[in-house]
């Protein structure tokens, strides 16, 4: 038995399917080519760039001596705390004095009998003279007492010298600083024997205030330093014939171990008169402030220095990211006029504010790609956006994340409604 509804229902779905099959065969797929993917772009930021030459150093200070027992005794009191600041002259010491108060004391004795030789030497000298020229005495008299009246004026002489080393000697045992500084520790316990056949070191004081800095000049940096110091002799017309001209206003940057950039400004203050031809180096001094009582700058610490080499005019920096490197070298990706990303290869300088300075390569009105890198692939098209160079730097981002964000204030909230 046929049912009409199972016949229509087959045919009725093949017309359907033959119509979606015909529909289809009429269009083509056409390839959409996706939008230019976005990159952010900057212009170079254009300054006058100092060129620094960068060593490492050593720390020194200026004045350093031993405080040593010059006579010999007990060391009988200390006068000073060990790590503190002293004066020149503070008394830091006393040795047992008795014995040289007692050589003082014999030494005068010995000058006031010298003393009371000679005046009778004196007397006697005179009275021969007198009774000679009135005939009345023997010449061999004068000669005798002109001899020991001589001879007692050596001998005041010899006493006077013996009273000096007396209260010299007795001076030394007290000892005091021989300069102003900073006292170490006491190297002898009170109640010990010193200066016995030797000068025995007692403690040693430290001057760091100025301190110096010693670095070494390789023979390249040296040839650039002297190039640039003939240009100044020409530009600035300084006399090398005057002392001080040579080096005068010269600065020299540093900074420690745990500090960020430079912090420390001081002078250039002394050069070696010849390379070492052990090292080809040559080794100069700068000098630099460092007061207060306890010392930013350490003698022996290590320090880094840089010292100002000369200056060039509108050098273009780019921001540390937007230099890539590869096997040829380093490169910025810019836009030429078309948006089309170009791989430029570049000769890079020194790093300012997080800023790389272009030595070669690159021109003031280039677009220079500085974030979305990876997206940007030379011949390509992009999408750029520009921002400025400027706000890429260290000190900009920094200042950014001082500044507060203001929040937008709330939307009053509606009025509860009263319960029924």
């Amino acid at each position: 038995m046929n049912i009409p509804g199972k016949q229509f229902f087959p045919l009725t779905l093949a017309l359907l399917l033959l119509a979606g099959l015909l529909t289809g065969c009429g269009d083509q797929n056409q390839y959409q080519e996706p939008p230019p993917p976005a990159v952010t772009v900057a212009t170079p930021l254009i300054q006058d760039i100092t060129d620094y030459l960068e060593f490492t150093g050593t720390l020194v200070a200026t004045g350093r001596a031993e405080v040593r027992a010059r006579v010999a005794g007990i060391l009988e009191s200390m006068h000073f705390v060990p790590g503190t600041t002293v004066e020149e002259d503070q008394l830091l010491f006393v040795i047992e004095p008795a014995e040289y108060e007692a050589d003082l004391k014999a030494a005068a004795a010995e000058l006031a009998g010298a003393q009371a030789q000679f005046g009778r030497a004196s007397i006697e000298y005179e009275r021969a003279r007198k009774l000679y020229k009135e005939k009345a005495g023997a010449e061999s008299d004068v000669v005798k007492w002109r001899v020991e009246k001589e001879l007692s004026s050596a001998e005041i002489l010899r006493a006077e010298a013996k009273v000096e080393r007396a209260e010299l000697n007795l001076g030394y045992t007290r000892v005091t600083a021989p300069i102003s500084g900073r006292i170490g520790r006491d190297e002898i316990d009170l109640g010990n024997l010193v200066g016995e056949g030797e000068a025995t070191i007692l403690t040693e004081v430290t001057n760091s205030d100025p301190i110096f800095a010693y670095f070494n000049l390789n023979e390249r940096d040296l040839l650039r330093v002297l190039d640039n110091y003939r240009r100044q002799i020409r530009e600035k017309g300084i006399d090398p014939s005057r002392e001080g001209d040579a080096s005068a206003d010269i600065p020299v940057f540093l900074g420690l171990a745990n500090e960020e950039g430079y912090s420390h400004e001081g002078e250039f203050d002394f050069a070696e008169s010849s390379v070492d031809p052990q090292t080809g180096t040559l080794q100069l001094r700068g000098i630099f402030d460092n007061p207060g009582p306890v010392t930013e700058m350490l003698p022996g610490l290590f320090a880094r220095l840089r010292m100002p080499l000369g200056t060039r005019n509108d050098m273009p920096l780019v921001s540390q990211r937007a230099i890539g490197r590869d096997q040829s070298g380093t490169f910025i990706l810019v836009l030429n006029s078309e948006n089309t990303v170009e791989q430029r290869s570049v000769k890079t300088g020194q790093l300012i504010d997080g800023m790389r300075v272009i030595e070669e390569g690159l021109t003031a009105g280039d677009r220079v790609v500085v974030d979305g890198l990876q997206r940007a692939r030379p011949g390509r098209k992009v999408a750029p956006e520009n921002i400025d160079m400027a706000t890429l730097t260290v000190s900009a981002r920094i200042e950014a994340e001082k500044t507060p964000v203001t929040s937008q204030p709330a939307a009053p909230k509606p009025p509860a409604e009263s319960a029924q």
